[in-house]
């Protein structure tokens, strides 16, 4: 039995699969639209960490339980709870958001299996992915800044490289959501299918990839982050203590409230 199988037994906020050298870590909290709340920010995690581990897996789809991909942080509980990030010490060293830096340095090829909305922290975990695959339903957003915050590491490391400087600014500045033929157009994905292609051709190249030499592979991988990226870790630090920062905002209270209220925020810049 390999790590990843080992450590994902008691998940319940991440299902995790392994067959032919291809790990498929799929969010499973349908009900919330794939929302995340801390467990399965802990799940996701272990469940990176264990992929990059487990010399069975060679490569990683992510996706998630339909209708969603992942629509985010769960706002009642990440941003208006008891452990909410704004209720850290502001003495404390910011530090990147553990679940991104999982990712990011997972050593295998990862897959994005975009199935539906992939917003806010969902937009995140997208760009975490080497590769994105979306269905025609994928809807693409960074939302933070409709709740008085800025974007994770992904939005800064990622997207300006993926998109362009220019059009990341105008996603991450209006937090307009687009649909899967214009995150086509603008390269955020590679290709977009069919709704019920998207996963046997997810896997399809899955396989491709992890019927090569896997170290081959996995040094690819490394060459191509030190090239087309850099370090993530000093922008992720940096984003963290920006949105520990602004949780303190006045309207960043107002974005939650907003939402929880389902109204029309009033910003005041205070």
């Amino acid at each position: 039995m390999g790590e990843l199988v080992e450590r994902s037994a008691d998940f319940t906020c991440v299902l995790c699969a392994l067959e032919s050298h291809v790990a498929t870590l799929t969010l499973n909290r349908p009900e919330r639209r794939n929302a995340l709340n801390f467990r399965a920010y802990d799940e996701l995690e272990a469940a990176f960490r264990a992929a990059s581990a487990d010399p069975q897996v060679r490569c990683v789809v992510v996706t998630g339980a339909d209708p969603a991909f992942c629509s985010g942080d769960d706002v009642g509980e990440i941003m208006a709870g008891p452990k909410a990030v704004s209720a850290a010490p502001a003495a404390a060293e910011p530090r990147p958001t553990p679940a991104a830096m999982a990712a990011l340095e997972c050593a295998k090829p990862v897959i994005a299996a975009i199935n539906g909305a992939a917003v806010g922290w969902g937009m995140e975990l997208a760009l975490f992915a080497d590769i994105r695959l979306a269905s025609e339903k994928a809807r693409f957003g960074e939302l933070f800044v409709k709740r008085g915050l800025p974007c994770d590491v992904g939005g800064f490391y990622r997207l300006p490289a993926v998109v362009g400087p220019a059009k990341a600014a105008e996603l991450l500045f209006t937090g307009d959501i687009i649909d899967a033929a214009e995150a086509l157009r603008i390269g955020l994905v590679s290709e977009v299918l069919a709704h019920d292609e998207l996963m046997p051709a997810a896997l399809a190249l899955a396989g491709r990839i992890a019927a090569n030499p896997p170290l081959a592979v996995q040094r690819l991988k490394a060459g191509l982050a030190r090239s087309a990226y850099g370090d993530p870790r000093e922008i992720g630090a940096w984003a963290m203590g920006a949105i520990r920062e602004l949780m303190r905002t006045e309207d960043h209270r107002e974005g939650v409230a907003s939402f929880l209220e389902k109204r029309e925020p009033v910003f005041r810049g205070r």
